[in-house]
């Protein structure tokens, strides 16, 4: 049976939630990846008041949609990062900010991520996806000079704030994918198999995939998947483009999104340079049954357009059937 095509709420939070749900079911989605913001998913209102959960629940049964996953991306990035300034500031909720000390907001970052799981556990969804911050990011281009030690410090202080994090999801039965992103602690291939060693290749710790975080880095994403199938918790779908022509550069140049002059950007599925066929088919190969989440995050196109469109491209690619399902169903007759 083809897996379900979920919509990430996360570019939707300024609408309430249920007029999401409305779009997503009219559109023809058959579920959600609730990001925690806006009125979407409030993780204190959950814990601490009753009727909460119930009512998201209702929401979601009556627009036939299901919940496979939870985003905590934003909290989540908090928990690593250094430096904590105004941007944090700005995607936080207050309670986690507090006075804005730094360790102070990493600490309630933390403790946010723990009560995520028990939320994630009470609305049935098996996987928490999201970012970890990154202690290490700013050393990125090497320049001063970055002592070894500097880097075997961030993948410590990486390990030392999840492990307790982790003991939680493991409690409630939960699984926390990481996505593989520039400013986390993993980023790449490389930074991805080192951060795995970092946390002693805990089953509660894996990998939300998304290619579009590959493109620019010209990274082998299909390679990459196959390389970590065993780490592929859940999927999210956008697609990416390159704009390099000797003047555009992969590292943005500051510019903001959908600016020509940015030598890379994202766009709508099936509008852009990834493979999405050959994703489903190493998905199958690696035999990942999770949703196919689409996240909308085109600047150039009205996301009305574009979550709708991009539904129907990604739904086309469920019809690829694992290899061996296939073959057998295509030469059962044979003579």
């Amino acid at each position: 049976m083809p897996r379900p095509v979920t919509l990430f709420t996360g570019q939707w939070a300024d609408l309430p939630f249920e007029e999401v749900c409305r779009h997503a079911s009219q559109w023809g989605y058959d579920g959600l990846e609730i990001a925690c913001s806006g009125d979407h998913l409030d993780v204190a209102r959950a814990l601490a008041e009753p009727d909460c959960l119930p009512a998201k629940r209702k929401l979601l049964r009556e627009h036939g949609l299901a919940v496979h996953a939870i985003s905590q991306h934003l909290v989540g990035q908090a928990v690593c990062d250094h430096p904590i300034d105004e941007r944090h500031r700005a995607i936080l909720p207050e309670r986690i900010w507090g006075d804005g000390a730094a360790e102070g907001v990493r600490q309630r970052a933390a403790a946010e991520l723990k009560d995520t799981a028990r939320v994630a556990a009470a609305l049935g969804a098996g996987v928490v996806t999201g970012f970890t911050g990154s202690s290490i990011w700013h050393t990125v281009a090497m320049f001063p000079p970055v002592p070894a030690e500097v880097i075997e410090r961030g993948y410590r202080d990486f390990a030392e704030r999840f492990h307790p994090i982790l003991d939680v999801f493991d409690a409630e039965g939960v699984r926390f994918a990481h996505e593989v992103h520039p400013s986390e602690i993993a980023y790449d291939y490389w930074t991805t198999q080192r951060t795995l060693d970092a946390i002693e290749h805990r089953p509660a710790f894996g990998l939300n995939f998304d290619p579009s975080h590959f493109v620019w880095q010209d990274l082998d994403y299909l390679g990459f998947a196959a390389d970590f199938a065993d780490r592929i918790y859940h999927v999210d779908f956008k697609d990416a483009k390159k704009n390099l022509n000797g003047r555009n550069g992969r590292l943005g140049s500051h510019l903001p999104w959908a600016d020509p002059r940015r030598g890379w950007d994202f766009v709508s599925v099936g509008h852009g340079d990834i493979d999405f066929e050959g994703c489903v088919r190493v998905l199958n190969a690696i035999g990942y049954e999770g949703p196919l989440s689409v996240e909308w995050e085109d600047a150039g196109m009205d996301r009305f357009v574009g979550a709708p469109d991009a539904l129907a491209r990604v739904r086309a690619l469920t019809a690829i059937e694992p290899p061996d399902a296939a073959f057998d169903a295509a030469f059962s007759t044979r003579p």
